[in-house]
């Protein structure tokens, strides 16, 4: 009857599988968790309060909703669309790989510029749509989608595979000490060393994806240009 413990699995996947609130399924699975292994009611709040608090760094992005409003209201969002505006020879995959290289760079030293929500949303991805109409007529909404999912994408990839190029970084120092505990003879600086090759390729695989990209909005801004003429 141990297996009964792992309800709380079952009641996530099933929540996850439905696209129940995540939040109401998680909360739900804890609490049947927690009876099913001898813990009262009481007992469950009380846990559920203490981890809270120990976490409740974890509510700061409530503090980036005020930030966007700023950044909106202000007009930073408009400036530098304005600034990509005025580059010539500026495209949407060339300005992504640059981010996508500026991403892993602050990543190498540690730096924290990241964040869909407090960088990609307000600046990164207006930008990428800027750089996207300078060279081309107005983007219709499939393919503005499909810049907002790639500068989201930049974000990710970037974060997963340059986090780990910093010595210092907690994964690093979590997968040193891990290893070190089996008995094996590592270094977080072995560790860095071996995560930067990984980065590399990354940024080389974007780069070209973007370049296709390029090719494919080139293609589509003539054939749309095309079928005017015709008309």
């Amino acid at each position: 009857m141990e297996y009964i413990k792992l309800i709380g699995i079952l009641i996530i996947l099933i929540g996850f599988i439905f696209k129940i609130d995540t939040i109401a399924v998680v909360i739900l699975a804890g609490l049947a968790t927690a009876l099913v292994s001898g813990l009262s009611l009481f007992d469950f709040l009380t846990l559920l309060g203490e981890a809270f608090v120990s976490n409740r760094l974890v509510t700061l992005f409530f503090l980036t909703l005020p930030m966007i409003g700023l950044t909106e209201r202000f007009g930073l969002r408009q400036q530098a669309t304005r600034l990509i505006e005025g580059i010539k020879g500026l495209t949407t995959g060339r300005f992504l790989s640059l981010y996508m290289f500026i991403r892993e760079l602050a990543g190498f030293f540690s730096i924290r510029i990241q964040g869909h929500t407090q960088f990609v949303r307000p600046l990164i991805e207006p930008m990428a749509q800027a750089s996207a109409e300078s060279g081309h007529e107005k983007e219709d909404e499939e393919t503005q989608e499909k810049i907002k999912a790639r500068s989201a994408a930049m974000e990710n990839l970037g974060n997963f595979f340059a986090q780990n190029t910093f010595i210092a970084a907690s994964g690093v120092l979590l997968i040193a000490g891990t290893l070190e505990s089996l008995g094996y003879d590592v270094s977080a600086v072995s560790i860095a060393q071996a995560s930067l090759p990984v980065a590399f390729i990354a940024l080389i695989i974007v780069i070209i994806s973007n370049i296709l990209f390029d090719k494919q909005l080139n293609s589509k801004s003539k054939s749309t240009r095309s079928r005017e003429v015709e008309k």
